[in-house]
């Protein structure tokens, strides 16, 4: 057994990584498949708030407003909605929020594909983050690398996202392990640091990064992230 594979395993022990990674590449999170939703959720992510307490009402206030009312039902609808609409002012808050939702909303609207859903996992399928400003959707004001990979991440895709508990957690594993190719010194960086130790390991790339997300995580955050799916 790898050194890598070792230390993997004893951060692994005990945690519902697996449970957790099935969950976006299924579609099964609380956000279902509902394309608009997933996008409503990586929007409303960009400003940094924490995730039970700012983002998953964000959404839930956006649905309840707008998806179960019949209002918005596909990214053509939520494209035609004005930055200043007073709902959405109301629902989802900051400006940056709103862009981010909407102009994403028109990428996808305009892609050849036979529904939303396929709009959304197709882009996230093909997008190369590595040159992700040159992507549509990463040259959209106020979406970062780790914003472009969440979204990926919601639409299904075996990846991570280079927030603050996957940079620590490469930087802690690279500790332990001593190898040159854990860096996370930048978003790109940290990501591949998590493709390579998916490459020498048992795991996939999006259950490093939920091993991640639960090492940094407290037991309320644990629970909530369990008890939401």
């Amino acid at each position: 057994m790898s050194r890598v594979q070792t230390v993997l395993d004893r951060y692994a022990d005990g945690t519902p990584y697996e449970r957790l990674a099935a969950a976006f590449l299924d579609l099964e999170r609380w956000t279902g498949d509902d394309p608009v939703l997933l996008l409503a959720e990586a929007a409303a992510s960009t400003t940094g708030q924490h995730y039970f307490t700012g983002v998953k009402p964000t959404v839930e206030r956006f649905r309840e407003t707008f998806v179960d009312s019949g209002r918005v039902t596909t990214f053509s609808e939520l494209a035609a909605l004005q930055l200043e609409d007073d709902a959405l002012v109301e629902t989802v808050g900051a400006e940056r929020k709103r862009h981010v939702l909407l102009e994403g909303a028109r990428v996808f609207a305009d892609r050849p594909a036979g529904d939303d859903l396929e709009a959304l996992q197709s882009w996230a399928s093909e997008a190369d983050y590595y040159r992700y400003e040159e992507d549509p959707i990463g040259g959209i004001s106020g979406v970062g690398p780790a914003t472009f990979q969440y979204l990926r991440m919601l639409a299904g895709v075996d990846t991570a996202k280079p927030d603050p508990a996957v940079t620590s957690f490469v930087e802690t594993i690279g500790d332990e392990i001593d190898s040159p190719y854990l860096d996370a010194s930048d978003p790109r960086r940290a990501v591949a640091s998590c493709e390579w130790l998916a490459i020498v390991s048992s795991y996939r790339t999006i259950e490093i990064d939920q091993l991640a997300w639960w090492t940094s995580a407290d037991a309320d955050e644990r629970e909530a992230a369990l008890a939401s799916q």
